[in-house]
């Protein structure tokens, strides 16, 4: 049976961590069973080759060594290899304390908790808490979505995915094929940014909408993934929180907090409606489509007709 790859490397890095001496192809071909599935030198060869390549792309320092009869071992050198010591202050351990608690999921909340558990053995303290005035505080950044697991692990691996997506205009989701980047929680909603290879263009998906399951596709990307910061200013933008204008509104009394909320003034009506200034920024529109009766654009005119044009979308289907 096939020996799978990270399997193999972990095998081969710890011969020669493992190692006080320089170790020839050979005595590594025949300690490690993956090598000993090759079928030919040459595969072996190239297999190794690989290999040893890979771990010094993730950071192992490998030295190649020739002895007195020319052969050439290889070996990983401890002291080499160790990292330095982890030194936080109370600011920065109490951060790291807080950002484990903030998730919530079966799989990041073990991975967060065994991160906190190597630090301590390193020395982190235990006691440290500059914000003892405030421990009733819990941090939570909720992810119900089924797709949220797998799409962050399509983010973490750069690999293609594709999913049924209904936009707030449709009845019916599309197929969409998708290069993630990252993903952004925004006002409690988690967000998709990637490269939409159908549409040939960057875009920022709403977890929500997606329906049925996430699969993961084969193959390298074809766009280039942008640095963090313009991935979050790309979720701000299209989830509508740059705003460079405003927009008038009237809006049911008792109705639309959320837009409340945001209103920069608010003049109340005797009959039953209020009317409020918003921010007026990319994705009011569809935001606005949300609330359906309770919202009346007044201007701008192309606001107006961005909404109405959302709503006869969704009463034809």
């Amino acid at each position: 049976m096939a020996i799978a790859k990270a399997e193999r490397l972990m095998n081969l890095a710890l011969c020669l961590l493992g190692t006080r001496r320089p170790l020839s192809k050979r005595e590594l071909r025949e300690s490690i069973e993956a090598y000993l599935e090759a079928g030919s030198d040459d595969s072996f060869n190239r297999m190794f080759e690989r290999d040893k390549d890979d771990l010094r792309e993730l950071g192992l320092v490998i030295e190649t060594v020739e002895n007195l009869e020319g052969e050439v071992g290889y070996l990983a050198r401890r002291d080499s290899n160790r990292l330095p010591a982890i030194t936080l202050d109370a600011e920065e351990a109490a951060a790291l304390g807080l950002a484990a608690k903030v998730w919530q999921q079966a799989r990041l909340a073990g991975a967060a908790s065994g991160a906190l558990q190597k630090l301590r053995a390193a020395g982190l303290p235990e006691d440290v808490d500059p914000y003892g005035g405030h421990s009733a505080l819990e941090p939570r950044i909720p992810a119900h979505e089924a797709s949220f697991e797998p799409l962050m692990l399509a983010c973490r691996d750069r690999r293609p995915v594709v999913f049924d997506y209904r936009k707030a205009t449709a009845a019916r989701p599309e197929q969409r094929h998708v290069e993630p980047w990252a993903l952004e929680c925004w006002r409690g909603h988690w967000y998709l940014a990637g490269w939409d290879r159908d549409r040939g263009a960057e875009r920022v998906f709403r977890l929500s909408r997606i329906t049925g399951k996430v699969r993961a596709r084969a193959g390298k990307y074809t766009a280039d993934v942008p640095d963090v910061v313009t991935v979050r200013e790309t979720v701000a933008s299209w989830a509508g929180e740059t705003a460079d204008r405003t927009a008038l509104i009237r809006l049911r009394t008792d109705a639309g907090y959320p837009l409340r909320a945001k209103a920069v003034a608010v003049q109340k009506g005797d009959d039953g409606w209020d009317e409020l200034e918003i921010p007026y920024g990319h994705g009011l529109d569809a935001w606005l489509v949300e609330f359906g009766p309770d919202v009346v654009v007044l201007e701008p005119a192309e606001l107006r007709a961005d909404v109405v044009d959302r709503l006869r979308a969704v009463a034809k289907g």
